[in-house]
């Protein structure tokens, strides 16, 4: 994949958008919780974490952000909650393109061993990073905006819930891009990450 770098890397980027949207919109299990709020189970992470396996950090970031950002604005409930999905899932794809491609190389290694220890390191890191600060920024988000009584009463609900994406985000992400690698490296579809 020489020619064309940078727009096939555009290409894929809005391709994961799409997919993050989509996967977080039309494949999730709403958890209402008292006081007009929710949280969710969800894939959208894992096709951040995909994203930036695939294209590296930003790309994948971007992806990501702007697919869950969409599905934010789109749904009444979690309108007010778009700012902070952009940045923290802007945050995933930096992360963990940064794990698996400045320090575990991935993207030159030949080695599966190597590449599959290093993309379960870079999918951890970045979603170990939104089980701290998604419960975390919401938290204070609905302190400052909806006072005390709120944001105490869904942490703990927000916290469980985004642990269970992360974990479930983690074997998913990891599984697939597993499975993508050698298909696009054979295809010659693998873009470049420098």
């Amino acid at each position: 994949m020489k020619q064309n770098n940078k727009v096939y890397k555009i290409a894929l980027t809005g391709l994961m958008a799409a997919l993050s949207y989509v996967v977080f919109t039309f494949l999730q299990i709403k958890i209402t919780l008292p006081g007009g709020d929710a949280t969710s189970i969800h894939l959208g992470n894992a096709v951040c974490v995909l994203g930036a396996l695939l294209l590296g950090g930003v790309y994948g970031g971007i992806g990501g952000a702007i697919g869950m950002t969409i599905g934010d604005l789109l749904d009444p409930v979690y309108i007010t909650y778009a700012p902070k999905t952009f940045i923290l899932k802007f945050c995933i794809g930096l992360i963990t393109g940064l794990v698996a491609h400045k320090l575990g190389k991935i993207s030159t290694s030949n080695d599966n061993k190597h590449v599959l220890k290093w993309t379960i390191i870079a999918a951890v890191s970045g979603l170990l990073f939104n089980v701290i600060f998604d419960p975390l920024v919401g938290y204070y988000y609905k302190l400052l905006i909806l006072g005390k009584p709120a944001a105490e009463l869904t942490l703990a609900w927000n916290v469980t819930a985004t642990s269970i994406n992360a974990v479930t985000s983690t074997i998913v992400s990891v599984v697939v891009y597993m499975a993508l690698r050698p298909a696009m490296r054979k295809a010659d579809l693998l873009p470049e990450i420098k």
